[in-house]
Parts: C-alpha cells; sequence; structure tokens
C-alpha cells in the first residue's frame, strides 16, 4: 500500500501547473479506485493463508507430540531401480570358484545365460521424527521378494555419533555397501563372492562415530545374527557375529580426494554345507561337505578420486582397490549315500585349518561427459589347507571346488552410457578363469534405470 501511496504522490506531483481541476479530480479517482481493488486482493490472500494454516495444525500432531514440525511421516520418499541384462556365457553344469568354498545367498542371476531380468529394487525411506530416519530395501526378481535392508538410523544424536539398527549392509570394506546398481561394473568382483555370496548383511546394530577433525575419520562397530555366509544360523541369544572398520581421508588440493580404510569380521558357522565331487571306484558322486567352526575375515580399502576443480560432470577418474584375507579354522565331515564312498555315513569328521587370500583392483574414467571405460582384474590365492585325517578327502576328485589349487583370476573390460543419473547402459567383457580347467569368454550387456527420488551414492 505505501508503493501505491507513492506512486500516486508521484504521479500528482509530476503534473503540469496549468493541468485544470478535471483532470486531477479524475486522477485521484482512479488512484482510489486502484486502491480499493488492491485492499480488496490483500485480505482475500490473508484469509486464504489463514484457512491453510488452520488446516495444517488440525491434521499435524500437537505439541509434546515429537512428530511435530515434521512432514517426512507423511511423504516417504520412493525410488524403484529397475536391472536387466543379456549374457554369453560358456556353458559350465555347475560353476564355482576354485579353491574357495561356495558361498551361499542368491547371486542376481550372474550365472544365467542370455537374456534374464536382473533383480529390480523397492526403495521407500522417511524421516520418523526428528530424531530418526527409516528406510526398506526390497529386492524383487521371478515373483520373489527378498529383503535386503530394513533399519531405522538416528538423526540427532550427536557428539559425530549415529546409531542403525535393524537389517543393514555392514559397514566393513568398501564396496560392501553398495548395492549392485551403483557398481561400476556388471557384476561383483571375484573377491566379494568368495567372502559373502555378494553382499554381507547384518540383522543387529551398527554404532558409527566421525571425529570432528579436519582430516575424515570414521570408526564404526557392529553386532549381529551372523546368520549370513561365511557364518550360519545358530538360533541363539548372544550375538553371532562381529565387525569393526575404521575410514580416514581427505582432499588433496581442489581436484584430489581419498580414502582408505582397515575391517575386521569374525563369525562361526554350525554344519555350513557345502557340494563336493568324489571318485572312487563306482565312479564320481556328489558328496556333502559340512563345516563347523570359526571365520575371520580382515579387509583393507583403497580409493582414490582425480576431478578437475572438484567437478566430476566433464571428465573425472577412480581409482579403487581392495584386498582380503580369511582364516577358519574348526571340524570338516563330509556325508554321501554312495556305500563305496569314504565319506559314507558323515564318518569324515577332521580338523580344518585354512587361510586364504585375494583382491581386486580397478580404474574407471569418464572422458566425456556421458561415456566411461573401465578395467578390473581379479585374483584369488586359495591359500593353505590343513585336513587332519588328510585320507578321507584325498579320495575327491582334483576337479573339487575346495581343494584344487589353481590361483582363480579374471579380466575385465567395460564401457557405459548414461544419458543422466537415472539411466546407463553398460557394455562388459571379462576372461574368467576362476573354475578349475575353464577359460570362459563372457559379454554382458547391462540396463539400469531409476525412477523417483533417490539420492546421492556414498564415496
Amino acid at each position: 500500500m505505501q508503493r501505491i501511496a507513492l506512486m500516486a504522490v508521484a504521479t500528482a506531483l509530476a503534473l503540469p501547473a496549468a493541468a485544470g481541476d478535471g483532470e486531477l479530480k479524475a486522477l485521484r479517482e482512479e488512484i482510489a479506485q486502484m486502491k480499493k481493488s488492491y485492499e480488496q486482493r490483500i485480505e482475500s490472500l490473508e484469509q486464504r493463508l489463514a484457512s491453510g494454516t488452520e488446516k495444517e495444525k488440525s491434521q499435524s500432531p500437537q505439541d509434546g507430540d515429537p512428530r511435530a514440525g515434521t512432514a517426512g511421516g507423511f511423504n516417504p520418499e520412493v525410488s524403484l531401480i529397475l536391472q536387466g541384462r543379456y549374457r554369453r556365457l560358456k556353458e559350465v553344469p555347475e560353476r564355482s570358484i576354485a579353491g574357495t568354498w561356495p558361498a551361499g545367498g542368491h547371486t542376481h542371476g550372474g550365472d544365467e545365460r542370455g537374456f534374464t531380468l536382473d533383480h529390480s529394487e523397492l526403495i521407500v525411506s522417511a524421516n520418523v521424527n526428528p530424531y530418526f530416519r527409516g528406510l526398506m530395501n526390497v529386492a524383487l526378481k521371478d515373483g520373489e521378494a527378498e529383503v535386503e535392508e530394513v533399519y531405522f538410523q538416528t538423526l540427532g544424536l550427536g557428539q559425530g555419533f549415529t546409531l542403525k539398527g535393524g537389517r543393514f549392509l555392514s559397514g566393513i570394506g568398501y564396496l560392501n555397501e553398495r548395492h549392485s546398481h551403483a557398481w561400476d561394473f556388471a557384476d561383483a568382483p571375484l573377491m566379494m563372492k568368495v567372502l559373502f555370496g555378494e553382499h554381507y548383511g547384518q540383522d543387529g546394530l551398527q554404532l558409527k562415530w566421525v571425529a570432528p577433525t579436519e582430516l575424515f575419520m570414521e570408526f564404526g562397530a557392529e553386532l549381529g545374527r551372523g546368520a549370513g555366509f561365511p557364518g550360519t544360523d545358530r538360533n541363539k541369544n548372544s550375538p553371532g557375529a562381529g565387525a569393526l572398520f575404521a575410514h580416514v581421508g581427505g582432499d588433496v588440493g581442489r581436484s584430489h580426494a581419498w580414502r582408505a580404510g582397515l575391517s575386521w569380521l569374525t563369525t562361526r558357522a554350525r554344519q555350513r554345507e557345502a557340494h563336493f565331487e568324489d571318485t572312487d571306484a563306482a565312479g564320481p558322486n556328489e558328496v556333502e561337505g559340512r563345516f563347523t567352526g570359526r571365520s575371520r575375515t580382515r579387509i583393507a580399502d583403497f580409493v582414490w578420486k582425480w576431478a578437475p576443480d572438484g567437478n566430476p560432470r566433464e571428465r573425472n577418474l577412480k581409482l579403487q582397490a581392495e584386498l582380503f584375507r580369511r582364516t577358519e579354522s574348526g571340524d570338516l565331515a563330509c556325508a554321501s549315500d554312495v556305500a563305496t564312498s569314504p565319506c559314507l555315513g558323515g564318518l569324515g569328521l577332521g580338523n580344518l585349518r585354512s587361510a586364504q587370500s585375494g583382491g581386486y583392483a580397478q580404474a574407471v574414467w569418464q572422458f566425456l561427459p556421458r561415456w566411461r571405460v573401465g578395467y578390473r582384474f581379479d585374483w584369488l590365492n586359495a591359500g593353505a589347507k590343513r585336513y587332519d585325517p588328510v585320507a578321507v578327502f584325498a579320495a575327491l576328485d582334483p576337479a573339487n571346488a575346495y581343494f584344487a589349487r589353481q590361483r582363480p583370476q579374471r579380466h575385465t573390460l567395460m564401457a557405459d552410457w548414461s544419458q543422466d543419473e537415472f539411466s546407463r547402459l553398460r557394455l562388459q567383457f571379462a576372461r574368467d578363469r576362476s573354475m578349475q580347467g575353464v577359460s570362459d569368454n563372457q559379454v554382458t550387456l547391462q540396463y539400469i534405470m531409476s525412477l523417483g527420488a533417490h539420492g546421492a551414492h556414498k564415496f
């Protein structure tokens, strides 16, 4: 209203002195009408705002309700990740990585040939109130649903602490926390398949602390049920697995950033099963191995990123590597229904000690805004295995996955194109020598599409 009055005064002062009384009167009437019209509009707007505020108050939590002032409970973030692929692989009846215990869990269709519908993910998340946040991630494939993550996470614990509870991907290593749609290659490294099947998830609690320092320093501890491979569900009141991890990182100038970490996981298995093949006078037969004991895993990870002036949109380079060492000790038994098998009736009980190691190293280069290329090298060392008595498993065929002495390797090249952050098409070629006596040239075509809200990925 002050603006209207000032305009009127300025207009009146600008009138020529010779203007007639009639013209001045008409001008004053026109200004009065404009003023009245604006007053009506402002009054109508104030009434609408007041009405909307009262409506929100009637629908929102009352004073004292911890949800007051948050909208997360009424407007969750929902996203859907669609994935599919075509794979050209050599026909191998039962794929297994030589020298390693076959890991349990789903493989997200990694071994099917031809066109397949890879697993999709439905993700729902929201702030419960100013103090907690919740997330659910469900993997969908071929009419089946699997809960990958469902947890709460604190928002206001303070002092750099964050508590997470429920089912979640463990914070050990670098790649483990990342879902498959965030990988730089179409499949997991051999290391991840050997260690966990693909991911290691916890049903339990995780506590993280970020130090208030210029250098990024993060420390975490986890207690969980320990039902995931390499452990088994032992149905006990006490925790079945524990994990510790530490990550440090920072910036080097404006264009470089890095992160390094160390992790440790301990868990126990009871009657952990795997299928082997033995050769006796009657021919090859399948036997079942059962391990009961403790498994310990150590992981070291390192990531280096480069982008001109810290802007990765045009060009960027990412170097990534992880190393592991796993030791297991306990009892190993085998069982068979074949009368001539040395494992008949599960008599092959003995003490097992094993130590395995390996890792991967990869580089991904975005040379144009939408184009990337990458190379990854995987290697494994079956390591030393001491078993007493040796006689029982000495009859196993040399092609047996666990007792083979081969050093599995794989070379992988990939190129992908992304129209934007919500769509990606990828072509990948791999020279796989992870199976005993088999060299497999693998070709993969993959699509990844993201629908709905989707937050930024981790460093």
